[in-house]
């Protein structure tokens, strides 16, 4: 019978607990247990921390419906591959998050023929960067502009939420459906992608420490190597014991203007979007996305006012207080923005709200990373109110209007 190393530490611990000894037993346990570290130990049976790097190497592919299916079984993908494996089932799962988002990248620019523009755009060879996406019309649409801002974590551009992506379908957990809804309605776009601050750079080894010859007159030196050798053996034998799978030691070097989700919003700003030709620019804006269009706002607050007609957050984190908005700002977000909110209500339901800054309404679900395609439908309407009141020099009517008629008690702050 196989045994793995948590089993066998179980056993271990049940023999000497059956046995006789009283207190003595009881204290040397206890001692036992404070030597063992149950997590490394457990890594002793861990397969390889190697995955393939394709779609097709993984054996999964996206169907007609754009689900993610295993090519044999058919089945959605498995997270638990291996049991009581759990770091391992997590490093697989990260592995197929990596080829997801280039499998999103290619969607980028083939299905929806968007370019990657190299950030900063003046970036050495050798130097960090990040990208951004851009329609074919996104500079010189003299209309409209769509900017489409997704929240902070590992999702990367043309994603609002990898896991949607890999448990449920390409259109719920990308931006894919918001692009093509915004080209057929003529709007330019530009993708941002907040979470690239970094190049991660693997750690040199540290070269092993020289050890001076022995010479008579060293004797403290000569049972410090000693001591060293000794504790090296050991070391040694309970590293082949466990044989623990070392993960590499990264460096991570900022990209210059873009190290934060705020900066990056604040670059693309002043050098894409305040340069573009539309006079109409839209935001989306989910989670933390949010928060970093108010810190555009507070950083540029009269260029956001001539330019930017209406923001569509979907679950923003951002908090006016904390992020020090003045009034203006607050009462400027009143007329210009909406916050679909995840909730138990029914889709567009007004909600209440104790902050002094934009509508809260129900996105129709209470699932956070589910906020945006929910709302999908509702925030296109939104803009296409605002695009229609700012025509006739009127409010919007739509079920979802959102401006001066919702305000709240707290419009005075």
């Amino acid at each position: 019978m196989v045994v793995n190393a948590y089993g066998y530490i179980i056993l271990i611990l049940w023999i000497t607990m059956a046995q006789p000894g009283g207190q003595e037993k009881t204290t040397a346990l206890k001692d036992l247990l404070s030597r063992i570290d149950l997590d490394e130990l457990m890594k002793k049976d861990e397969p390889p921390l190697y995955f393939p790097r394709t779609l097709e190497e993984f054996e999964y592919a996206f169907n007609d419906q754009g689900q993610l299916r295993h090519i044999k079984t058919g089945e959605p993908f498995v997270f638990n591959y291996r049991e009581d494996l759990h770091r391992w089932n997590q490093k697989r799962y990260e592995a197929l998050g990596e080829i997801i988002t280039q499998h999103v990248y290619e969607l980028l620019e083939k299905k929806c023929n968007m370019t990657k523009e190299i950030l900063p755009v003046d970036a050495s060879e050798d130097e960090p960067k990040s990208f951004i996406y851009l329609s074919k019309d996104a500079l010189n649409n003299p209309d409209k502009l769509l900017v489409l801002i997704q929240g902070r974590g590992v999702v990367r551009a043309g994603q609002w939420a990898r896991r949607l992506i890999i448990n449920e379908d390409i259109d719920s957990g990308s931006q894919i459906p918001f692009i093509s809804r915004a080209a057929e309605e003529g709007y330019g776009v530009m993708v941002l992608n907040p979470n690239e601050n970094y190049l991660e750079v693997e750690k040199p080894e540290k070269p092993a420490a020289e050890v001076s010859p022995d010479g008579p007159d060293e004797p403290a030196e000569k049972r410090e190597r000693k001591e060293e050798k000794e504790g090296k053996k050991k070391r040694d034998f309970y590293e082949k014991y466990r044989k623990p799978q070392k993960e590499k030691q990264t460096d991570q070097i900022p990209i210059r203007k873009n190290s934060t989700p705020e900066e990056h919003v604040l670059y693309v700003w002043d050098n894409f979007i305040s340069k573009s030709a539309a006079k109409n620019v839209f935001f989306i804006a989910h989670s933390y996305g949010g928060l970093s269009f108010v810190e555009l706002m507070i950083k540029r607050e009269a260029q956001v006012k001539s330019r930017v007609q209406a923001v569509a957050m979907t679950d923003s984190v951002h908090n006016v207080w904390h992020q020090e908005a003045g009034k203006s700002t607050l009462e400027w977000m009143q007329e210009h923005c909406c916050n679909w909110v995840s909730s138990t209500e029914p889709l567009d339901t007004p909600l209440e709200t104790m902050l002094p800054d934009c509508p809260r309404i129900s996105a129709g679900t209470e699932r956070h990373e589910l906020t945006s395609w929910r709302s999908f439908h509702s925030i296109f309407k939104f803009f296409t109110a605002t695009l229609e009141a700012q025509n006739s020099d009127t409010k919007p009517s739509t079920s979802v209007t959102t401006r001066s008629s919702n305000r709240n008690k707290h419009e005075e702050f």
